[in-house]
């Protein structure tokens, strides 16, 4: 049986932070669309009445290095001073598929950038803090080359190139992190990526081996980066420190075709997949982003919470489980109300409404987990 340590929380909540620019060339952020950047003090107190202390958040490198080698810090520091006040422990992604404006992704210009902007905040966050430091220095290298490098859903909006985009990416997360560790040796390092499983179908029985390679493509930039796929980008074990699970009701699907649904037959339960997971790499697992939509909200995370217990009772090292996005958001495509959040959209005081389904849950998931964690009181706004 894993009993986790990692972090100060066994439940997570991540704040979506993505930068990147669709397809119509607009860039989104975020944080400042949730309001989180204006209210992250309050954010970070809210999540810890509901025994939240470990979070994902991020940083706006575009916002940050407007031209190079200048680092302006305005938009970063009232989260850092804010993780401080509260004793939030943060796990910072640094690139959530946006960068500046002036760097081309495709050069390595792209890659020496992004190093020393890496060394940059961790040089900040070591002196401005006296915790352990965490980061995710590249979000979901998978998704974004298959995104940005095949499909042209977002940026840098390519297709045919997802494999030179995936190594590009392999490449700066690498000198990320070397130079993170040339600051900061007790540095920890969280590599993002989704799970998934994919079946040819029982009505297809041809592109079985199809399916089963698209399946395996999973494991390309973790391999690529612990050295056993393409070595010469320079992936050493070392670099696979936690493994950070994406896993969503939809991250299974027959090829070329629908998602297969949690309850089918061919749907494979999520404890089979965090243990072959830690089977193949032997590293520690955080469910680093999960979630679901309205009110299926409490119900996935009774899925994943009880898939994750089995899980540890066989000796795999889940380390948490990150409720994600942890704020309702605006969609990246159409803006639409996404209401998959703990805690819903800011009114002009900071104060988020608070999903009562979704906390009932967690305080269940938390004791069956032997979580000890505060209790709030029964009203459904959060000061």
């Amino acid at each position: 049986m894993h009993h986790p340590s990692l972090f100060n929380s066994f439940f997570l909540g991540g704040f979506e932070c993505s930068t990147h620019r669709r397809a119509d060339g607009r860039r989104l952020d975020l944080l400042a669309a949730t309001g989180h950047d204006r209210w992250a003090q309050q954010d970070y107190a809210a999540l810890q009445r509901y025994g939240i202390r470990t979070v994902r958040d991020g940083l706006r490198w575009h916002l940050i290095e407007r031209r190079p080698g200048e680092y302006d810090w305005s938009s970063f520091l009232p989260q850092l001073y804010a993780a401080h006040a509260t004793g939030t422990q943060v796990i910072w992604d640094l690139c959530h598929y946006g960068w500046p404006d002036d760097v081309d992704i495709w050069r390595p210009g792209f890659v020496e950038r992004f190093a020393r902007f890496a060394a940059a905040a961790a040089r900040l966050i070591r002196d401005e803090t006296d915790r352990a430091a965490f980061y995710a220095p590249i979000n979901e290298i998978s998704f974004w080359a298959w995104a940005g490098g095949d499909k042209e859903l977002l940026n840098p909006m390519a297709s045919g190139r997802g494999a030179e985009l995936k190594h590009q990416l392999i490449r700066a997360s690498i000198a990320a992190i070397e130079a993170i560790r040339e600051v900061d040796t007790q540095a920890r390092f969280v590599q993002v990526d989704p799970a998934i499983h994919v079946r040819a179908g029982n009505d297809r029985p041809g592109p079985q081996r199809e399916a089963e390679n698209a399946r395996l493509g999973q494991f390309e930039a973790w391999d690529m980066l612990c050295g056993k796929a393409w070595p010469g980008l320079g992936g050493k074990p070392e670099y696979l420190d936690i493994l950070g699970i994406n896993y969503y009701s939809n991250n299974q699907w027959y090829l070329g075709g629908p998602t297969i649904e949690r309850g089918h037959p061919d749907y494979r339960p999520f404890v089979g997949i965090l243990a072959e997971i830690h089977q193949r790499y032997g590293r520690p697992l955080l469910v680093a982003e999960t979630g679901a939509e309205g009110d299926l909200r409490g119900d996935w995370l009774r899925y994943v919470s009880e898939q994750v217990g089995l899980a540890q009772q066989r000796g795999v090292p889940v380390e948490g489980i990150c409720l994600y996005p942890v704020l309702d958001y605006p969609g990246w495509d159409d803006e639409r109300h996404c209401p998959t959040g703990l805690l819903g959209f800011a009114d002009a005081a900071g104060r988020r409404e608070v999903h009562s389904g979704l906390v009932d849950e967690l305080r269940l998931q938390q004791t069956r987990f032997g979580v000890q964690e505060p209790r709030t009181p029964a009203d459904r706004v959060i000061a």
